[in-house]
């Protein structure tokens, strides 16, 4: 089955109407065929921007319970990885989430991610590979 990592910023956009990501996140979902893969990380920064509404965090929760996405594991030992992924990205800056993505990207393989963030359009895996983004 093909993977594909998924930002926060389409979750987000999932679990709120107004956001103006909401309906290409939704058909996103709708046609998607993939798994999709994320991190506790971006788990906790969709949790703390939905956090206008307690029902949008448990819908979210709900769903991630429903099996919708695979949570990847980040162990102590990548945090040294990710720390100087962010120092190298430090001027966009990378935040902790983005890097964790790279992190199990490299990990897994996986060169595509749902994302409304621009930035994965300059950050680079290994061998200076690209990453497809989708939904952006």
């Amino acid at each position: 089955m093909d993977k594909i990592l998924i930002d926060s910023g389409p979750m987000i956009a999932l679990f709120d109407g107004s956001d103006k990501y909401y309906k290409a996140s939704v058909e996103f979902i709708k046609n998607n065929s993939a798994e999709l893969i994320t991190t506790l990380a971006s788990i906790t920064e969709t949790l703390h921007l939905l956090g206008f509404s307690r029902h949008a965090q448990a819908d979210f929760l709900q769903w991630i319970y429903s099996g919708a996405i695979k949570i990847e594991n980040i162990s102590s030992h990548d945090f040294h990885d990710i720390a100087q992924m962010m120092l190298k990205y430090a001027d966009l800056p990378m935040d902790f989430a983005d890097a964790c993505l790279v992190f199990v990207a490299d990990k897994l393989k996986i060169d595509t991610i749902a994302t409304i963030d621009r930035d994965f359009d300059i950050y680079r895996l290994k061998k200076k590979k690209t990453f497809t983004t989708l939904i952006k």
